[in-house]
């Protein structure tokens, strides 16, 4: 008799083929020319990847967000791979897009896992395999829970650069204790243990998730909790963050699987955005959405901001830590009048 073993790769390399189905999310900012042949070919790999491990063409889709911002690139691709295309009428940030491909992908009644994989080519779709066998050991050993996996970085500042990696890390330290907050106000302990032991804090943020289908369709069908933020906040600042904590929220179990990723990320985003407001709004939104008292979060955050490297570049890195407190204070109601530094230890 031979022995089957649970999440062999086997098993993970057939439910990939035959059960998985990928959503990319297509944005091409309609203003800037910057980039744009790379991320095309960037998009195209990424593309090309995920058709060497996933069985059908059609249960790969493009979601572009927002007709004038790559829906002829990506219906281009479509002829060309035969993948699955959706297009938004408008932009509305890469949450949007990746529920319209979700609830698009969701139709296929065979598709058991739905993996959200970034085109900056900065994720690597044959990594799935590894997610998707980790997926299947933990629902073995846990009667078919639902599951949810981050493809964890193992490091956030050689792909994102210095700033965006300390800003990352704060937001994912945040998040981390107002789960911790939620469980135990709801008489649930935030289990943890499929998490990996290398860092403190998982990788929230990450742009590579998989879900198994009942928490992708709670997730990315269900009515958005804005929880009084703007459509900004909830929809592109805050995206990573939804999607982690309405997992969690939903009884889904974390694991979490490394990656690899690039020593500099090809192409991003970024440098478009106002980054105090984005790194306020990936804290603000799931202190609400959990609702964390404002008195902890300002805590949370004094705890926090003095582990981080970013302080010691004098002015500009306090300056910036310092308005992103000020930004969360006041949206959660309290006067942002905060120390012109961040606190700390007066030795080390």
């Amino acid at each position: 008799m031979v022995y089957e073993l649970k999440g062999s790769a086997a098993a993970g390399a057939a439910a990939l083929r035959s059960e998985t189905g990928v959503v990319i999310p297509v944005y091409f900012p309609e203003a800037s020319a910057h980039d744009h042949d790379i991320a095309v070919a960037l998009l195209r790999d990424t593309v090309s990847s995920c058709l060497q491990n996933i069985g059908t063409a059609d249960t790969v889709c493009l979601s572009v967000d927002g007709r004038r911002n790559g829906a002829e690139i990506a219906n281009a691709l479509g002829t060309e791979f035969g993948v699955s295309v959706v297009v938004a009428d408008a932009n509305h940030g890469k949450l949007a897009a990746l529920r319209n491909g979700v609830d698009e992908l969701l139709q296929r009644s065979q598709l058991h896992y739905f993996a959200v994989v970034d085109a900056d080519g900065d994720h690597f779709p044959y990594e799935l395999l590894t997610m998707l066998r980790c997926t299947l050991l933990l629902r073995a050993e846990d009667n078919d829970r639902e599951v949810f996996v981050l493809g964890s970085r193992r490091s956030r500042h050689r792909p994102l650069g210095f700033l965006r990696g300390e800003m990352e890390e704060i937001a994912d330290r945040v998040l981390l204790d107002a789960l911790h907050f939620d469980a135990a106000v709801r008489g649930r302990p935030l289990a943890l243990e499929y998490t990996t032991a290398i860092e403190e804090f998982p990788d929230f943020h990450s742009g590579f998730k998989l879900f198994t289908r009942s928490t992708a369709a709670t997730v990315f069908t269900q009515e958005p909790h804005r929880c009084g933020v703007s459509e900004d906040a909830y929809f592109r600042h805050g995206c990573e963050a939804v999607m982690s904590v309405e997992a969690l929220r939903s009884g889904a179990r974390l694991a979490v699987v490394a990656r690899t990723t690039m020593n500099e990320q090809p192409v991003s985003s970024f440098g478009l955005l106002e980054r105090t407001r984005l790194v306020a709004d990936k804290i603000v939104w799931p202190c609400r959405r959990l609702g964390v008292p404002a008195e902890f979060v300002d805590q949370w955050l004094r705890n926090h901001m003095p582990r981080l490297l970013l302080p010691t570049l004098v002015p500009q890195g306090q300056q910036e830590l310092m308005q992103i407190h000020r930004l969360v204070l006041e949206d959660l109601g309290l006067p942002g009048d905060v120390d012109d530094r961040p606190g700390r230890s007066p030795f080390i």
